[in-house]
């Protein structure tokens, strides 16, 4: 299954500790490139990412956001530091001693002094669970797109590579008409010279003229390429470098048969080969 790099995906959950959304995004990367943006009390759920992103994506550079907000009248527990708040009050008492009319202080001011509380750490366990499960549904999702998209590409992909195969057939049908049109033009431009053409000597001129323009081994080749691409596509794992080489490869045939070319026919259908390769290999580009 042909899988495209671009894609998007979003996925959300609730549950008493909150709401959690996931953001994917993906686009096309010579490699596996993660990119995390966790909030910093959920970053433990990082490795995990990576290690399920991993396992089901090649190729592409993603982008995974996590956005968690906490459920609306959930407050953390609130603990005295009773041995600092001991300390404090006999601070107090100690300094009102050398003050004639100290004012007294109250149990709020002395809550107030920074350390006085401290606030027990919310238990995220559950958040970070539940954001794992979560992930493994936007990955769904994800894979989901880039499958759609992917196979789009793949139609696309398949059809430049038949018409590339067709221009390759006719290029081979047109040298037998192009080789007589040679020939024809040297025996008009000797009957100008008013010379007897020696056919011998026209025959050993051919046969020169026919290996220098001989493009049977690049149309071979090119047609090998273009029946390897149509297979690459139908493999079910990824592609992507595969078909940049094939792209590579067929480029390489179609400038050769573009410097043996004698005719602005055969000249034009090289450009459209070009052109269409060059076509090819943008989409390939994206491809995992």
């Amino acid at each position: 299954m042909v899988r495209s790099m671009t894609a998007f995906a979003r996925a959300e959950t609730t549950g008493e500790w909150g709401k959690l959304t996931w953001e994917l995004r993906t686009v096309n990367h010579r490699y596996l490139d993660i990119s995390a943006r966790l909030p910093e009390d959920l970053r433990a759920v990082e490795p995990v990412l990576r290690e399920r992103v991993g396992a089901r994506l090649s190729r592409g550079k993603i982008e995974c956001t996590l956005r968690y907000r906490p459920a609306t009248g959930v407050v953390n527990d609130v603990q005295v530091n009773w041995p600092y708040v001991e300390r404090l009050a006999e601070a107090a008492e100690r300094v009102g001693g050398y003050l004639p009319e100290p004012a007294p202080v109250s149990a709020i001011e002395v809550l107030r002094m920074p350390g006085a509380l401290r606030e027990t750490e919310p238990d995220l366990e559950p958040v970070g669970q539940a954001a794992a499960t979560l992930l493994e549904e936007a990955l769904d999702s994800l894979i989901e797109v880039r499958a759609r998209e992917g196979e789009r590409l793949a139609e696309l992909i398949a059809g430049r590579a038949q018409r590339l195969g067709e221009l390759g057939e006719a290029v081979r049908e047109r040298r037998p008409q192009l080789l007589e049109r040679l020939r024809e033009r040297y025996r008009a431009r000797l009957a100008e010279l008013a010379v007897q053409a020696d056919e011998g000597r026209l025959e050993q001129e051919m046969a020169m003229v026919a290996q220098r323009l001989d493009v049977d081994e690049e149309l071979d080749r090119l047609q090998t390429h273009v029946d390897e691409v149509r297979a690459v596509l139908e493999r079910d794992e990824p592609i992507g470098r595969r078909l940049d080489f094939l792209m590579q490869e067929l480029n390489r045939e179609a400038n050769t048969l573009s410097s043996k070319s004698s005719d602005s026919d055969t000249t034009q259908m090289a450009v459209e080969m070009k052109v269409l390769i060059e076509q090819m290999r943008e989409q390939v580009q994206n491809i995992e």
